[in-house]
C-alpha cells in the first residue's frame, strides 16, 4: 500500500464502520485521487478529486452522478463519525467546532455545519451537525524540490499563495522535513508553529517533519515570538497567515534573523493584492518572494514565481 492509499483508508477509519468499511472498498487508483470525503445527512456520500465528483456505491465502486445506488450516509452515521471524530468528547472540541472545524489525529481538517447559536454576536455553539467535509491528510515527499532548488539558499521570506485544496500545507509540510534534514538544501533549523495540528498531524505521528521543531496548538502570533525567544530558529513556517497579529509577529521574527515561509489563501494574484492583510504582510520586509500554486487537481505545483522587491 503506498502512502497516497494509506492516507485515504486513515481518513476512512474516523468515520463509523458503516461508511469506512464502504469507503475502504474503493479501488486503491481511486483512493490516490480522492481529497475530500463529504457527508451530508441523508444524502450520497460524495467525494471530491480536485477536479470531479465522485460518488460511490455499497460494494465499492466508484461512480459519476448521484444515482439511486450510490450510498447513502444516514444521520445516524453522521452523528456516530463526528462524535468518533471528536474523540467522543464533543465538549473538548467545541471551540474548535465553533470556528467551523476540527482537526484530526491525522491531521485532516474536518468542516463542520449545522445550527449556530449565537451569544454577544459571537458564535457560542454549533449543533445539530448536518454536514462534514474530510481533507484527506497526506505527505508527499519530495513536492518541495523545485521551490528548494529556485530559491534556496534563502535571502528572504516566502509567502506560499493559493486558493483551498491546492496543496499549500502539503508544501510545507515536505519544506519543513527537506530543510530540517539538509535535502537539497543546507540544514536550518527549523521551527514549525502549528496552530491547528494540521501541519504536524499533533501527536499522532503520522507527518514526519524531519528535525524540525513543532509548536503545536500555539497561536501563530505567540508560537512565533516564544521560538525567537527559546528556540534560535533560522527558519520559521506556519500556515494561513493574515491577520494583524500574524503581521506584527512575522515582522519581529524576521527582524531576529529568522526567515518566515508561510502561506495565505488566495485564488489569484489580483485577488490576493487587493487585500488589506497582503499589503500588512508584504509591508513587514518579511517576504522576498511570493510562490503561487496552479489548480487544485495538481496539489503543491507551482504556476509562478514572483520576486517582491
Amino acid at each position: 500500500m503506498d502512502s497516497y492509499t494509506e492516507s485515504f483508508d486513515k481518513a476512512a477509519k474516523m468515520l463509523c464502520s458503516d461508511l469506512s468499511e464502504v469507503l475502504i472498498k474503493i479501488p486503491d487508483n481511486k483512493k490516490k485521487i480522492i481529497q475530500e470525503i463529504r457527508l451530508r445527512s441523508d444524502k450520497p456520500v460524495a467525494l471530491s478529486s480536485g477536479r470531479e465528483a465522485l460518488f460511490v456505491c455499497e460494494s465499492g465502486e466508484i461512480i459519476y452522478s448521484p444515482a439511486p445506488r450510490a450510498f447513502v450516509c444516514s444521520q445516524h452515521n453522521l452523528f456516530e463519525s463526528f462524535k468518533g471524530i471528536c474523540g467522543y468528547s464533543v465538549y473538548s472540541k467545541q471551540n474548535e467546532i465553533n470556528d467551523g472545524y476540527i482537526t484530526s489525529r491525522c491531521g485532516s481538517r474536518i468542516g463542520i455545519c449545522g445550527t449556530a447559536s449565537l451569544k454577544n454576536g459571537e458564535i457560542n455553539s454549533v449543533t445539530d451537525i448536518t454536514s462534514m467535509n474530510i481533507r484527506v491528510s497526506r505527505q508527499i515527499f519530495g513536492i518541495s524540490r523545485k521551490l528548494l532548488s529556485e530559491t534556496f539558499p534563502l535571502d528572504g521570506g516566502i509567502l506560499i499563495v493559493g486558493a483551498p485544496s491546492t496543496g499549500k500545507t502539503t508544501l510545507l509540510r515536505d519544506i519543513a522535513y527537506n530543510v530540517s534534514l539538509g535535502k537539497d538544501c543546507r540544514i536550518m533549523r527549523t521551527c514549525v508553529i502549528d496552530e491547528r495540528g494540521e501541519l504536524s498531524g499533533g501527536n499522532s505521528g503520522h507527518i514526519d517533519l524531519g528535525l524540525s521543531d513543532v509548536m503545536c496548538s500555539y497561536p501563530k502570533d505567540k508560537g512565533i515570538i516564544q521560538a525567537i525567544r527559546s528556540l534560535s530558529p533560522q527558519l520559521i513556517i506556519c500556515d494561513e497567515v493574515g491577520t494583524d497579529e500574524d503581521a506584527s509577529a512575522i515582522a519581529k521574527g524576521a527582524n531576529a534573523g529568522a526567515f518566515i515561509i508561510a502561506s495565505i489563501h488566495a485564488g489569484i494574484e489580483d485577488e490576493l493584492m487587493r487585500r488589506s492583510q497582503t499589503k500588512k504582510l508584504l509591508n513587514t520586509g518579511a517576504f522576498r518572494t511570493i510562490v503561487y500554486l496552479s489548480s487544485s487537481d495538481k496539489p503543491g505545483q507551482i504556476c509562478k514565481i514572483v520576486r517582491n522587491n
